[in-house]
């Protein structure tokens, strides 16, 4: 599911992945404009129309519009003498918008005071199986299976989750229309989708919660098994309405498969923000009518995707659709395993770099909190690495040993309903920043990024934004309201006794204030590990090195590699040179675990450094 509320409209061109690709499978992905896909499909459709009625299901991701290819295709069968006809199976076997809200509205959190920007609930676990009205449902099915008799007909279902498994015998064509989450959440801002059960769509932050909770959860759920059970007959790409693509099962199953061969680079995400810096805007050269550049989502599973090189083309597929295709040789089986298939690593970069503040104070909640709460299965952990510095930088972790907490809530108490300022400074503790600085974050530790700084982000699997923010120093949001602070659930989760003696102390389980120490090293090479912690189920390491740097995911554990400091370094495979990806200053490559043995070489003239994350030995036995 996706998470991100307002990313800016911009498609990085940079990051293309070039797999080598068989010219079968190029020659089988069909584009040239969304009529020419069409009229392809109408091709295949159309011969089996001359011996009996064919049923053509399409399927496809939360905020899909099927409204343009249905109407091509009853074009394309006017224009051949054959009879149209296309069914709503949502309108036809859905439950109505009042008892879908009687399942879902009480799941969600409506208490202000508990939650100022109604951003919390709890996760909908029924599938679109649970939508369905029985009585409704069986005349459906009967419907449609008395369509099939006869000749000279195309029937197109059409839906969100026409092609569960319950369903899935009717149709004798089945495709799958995806697209982006980027490409979901602007289609959603743009007031282009209503939640399942609605007739308009809400506002938009309501929009976008009920998706998280329920119409993503149910896309998602549904698309994997779709995937890992090859029940595809086409997939689409379908993020441009004007130039979708269309290519067989086969030729999209081969596509990720020849990926994961490769180290990879996702298609960032880009994000403006009241704290938001310069720094990355004007390394990535982003528009300049981006008002900052606050977050870039680099690598954050659910809301990135990669794009693949095919022939002319350029394949932009969602990160999470080629997870579900090539799980295991992505991430290892014990991972996907234990994770459930989900992707459990996420990286981002915090820019703060010139900006006008730090980031809010602020802390995640855990395991427990989690599952009761929103019905998640994995606590909040995350870590900082500083990769650039300005003057007076500093990056804020853990209280103070002195720091009297009460006091300290009720401060911040005072500055949310008071507009009090909160002497933050004296409660919270803080390092100063320096390149090279690793702080491990364990679910509940207050902190903060402070200003003039870009941080890489690393943190866990928890797909949901369960951010507190305890004091946001009085600050307005971009529409000159004081941005919500959400006390309550910050007291309940902040983990008091983690302060600064502690987070120092190596004799401490909340040592998360760590000082680097060698794993590895070799001629011309070192491997230091920068923070490892029981709580978390990754490692944070940092390769150093002048010329080559060898490295081994061992076939069962991915890397994910960010150059934090040096120009540009090739990954590439020690036994397939040419399975490789260069990498600049601040990108970010996941290495699959299917590898095994690969280089590192720098390209550049000077040494350099390459931050390191991988899951830690024993993370198997970690509780999410």
């Amino acid at each position: 599911m996706s998470f991100m509320y307002n990313p800016f409209p911009f498609d990085d061109p940079r990051p293309v992945n070039r797999p080598e690709l068989s010219e079968k499978t190029i020659n089988a992905v069909v584009s040239g404009g969304t009529p020419a896909v069409i009229r392809k499909l109408a091709a295949e459709l159309l011969p089996k129309a001359q011996h009996s009625n064919v049923i053509v299901a399409f399927d496809g991701y939360t905020a899909t519009d099927w409204k343009l290819a249905l109407n091509l295709l009853a074009r394309e069968c006017r224009a051949a003498g054959v009879e149209f006809e296309s069914v709503d199976q949502n309108a036809a076997c859905f439950k109505s918008g009042d008892e879908i809200d009687a399942m879902i509205d009480p799941l969600l959190v409506w208490d202000t005071k508990e939650d100022p920007t109604l951003l919390y609930g709890k996760i909908y676990k029924g599938g679109y199986e649970g939508m369905l009205d029985e009585r409704k449902t069986a005349a459906f099915e009967t419907e449609v299976k008395e369509k099939r008799p006869g000749k000279g007909k195309i029937v197109a279902v059409y839906g969100y989750g026409c092609l569960i498994p319950r369903f899935r015998e009717l149709y004798d064509v089945k495709c799958f229309f995806d697209i982006t989450p980027k490409t979901s959440i602007l289609r959603i801002r743009k007031g282009e989708y209503a939640n399942i059960g609605k007739n308009r769509p809400d506002l938009v932050n309501r929009v976008i919660r009920r998706c998280y909770y329920c119409d993503f959860e149910m896309s998602v759920c549904s698309r994997r098994e779709l995937l890992r059970t090859g029940a595809l007959d086409w997939y689409f790409l379908t993020d441009d309405p004007d130039n979708i693509r269309m290519m067989p099962f086969w030729a999209f199953a081969d596509i990720c498969a020849q990926l994961v061969k490769y180290p990879f680079r996702a298609k960032p995400c880009y994000l403006e923000g009241v704290w938001g810096g310069s720094y990355m805007k004007k390394l990535r050269k982003l528009p300049d009518t981006m008002r900052n550049c606050a977050w870039v989502f680099d690598f954050i599973p659910m809301e990135v995707s990669v794009v693949v090189e095919a022939g002319k083309e350029k394949l932009d597929i969602s990160f999470c659709t080629f997870v579900c295709r090539e799980g295991d040789n992505l991430m290892g089986h014990d991972c996907v395993e234990k994770f459930h298939g989900y992707f459990p690593v996420r990286f981002n970069y915090d820019d703060s770099w010139h900006s006008t503040g730090n980031m809010s104070i602020q802390c995640h909640s855990g395991s427990e909190y989690n599952r009761e709460h929103y019905g998640e299965f994995g606590r909040q952990d995350e870590s900082y690495y500083v990769c650039v510095t300005g003057h007076d930088a500093k990056t804020f972790i853990g209280f103070n040993d002195d720091a009297d907490i009460p006091q300290f809530f009720r401060d911040i108490e005072a500055a949310d309903t008071e507009h009090k300022p909160c002497d933050y400074m004296k409660y919270v503790n803080y390092e100063e920043s320096k390149p090279g600085l690793q702080v491990m974050l364990p679910a509940g530790t207050i902190h903060s990024s402070g200003r003039n700084q870009v941080i890489l982000e690393i943190g866990s699997l928890t797909i949901g934004s369960y951010t507190y923010k305890m004091y946001d120093y009085l600050r307005l949001d971009f529409d000159g309201r004081q941005r919500p602070i959400h006390t309550r659930l910050g007291e309940l989760n902040v983990a008091q006794h983690r302060r600064s003696s502690v987070i120092r102390d190596p004799e401490s389980p909340d040592y998360i204030v760590q000082k680097p120490r060698e794993a590895a090293s070799g001629e011309g090479w070192r491997e230091m590990i920068l923070g490892e912690n029981e709580q978390l189920y990754f490692s944070l390491r940092r390769l150093e090195f002048g010329q080559t740097c060898p490295q081994d995911t061992c076939g069962d554990r991915f890397h994910v590699l960010a150059l934090v400091d040096g120009d540009k370094v090739r990954v590439r495979s020690a036994s397939h040179p040419e399975r490789s990806f260069e990498m600049e200053y601040l990108d970010i490559v996941c290495v699959p675990a299917d590898m095994g043995e690969y280089v590192i070489e720098n390209l550049g003239k000077e040494p350099v450094m390459v931050h390191k994350t991988m899951l830690r030995d024993g993370y198997q036995d970690v509780v999410l």
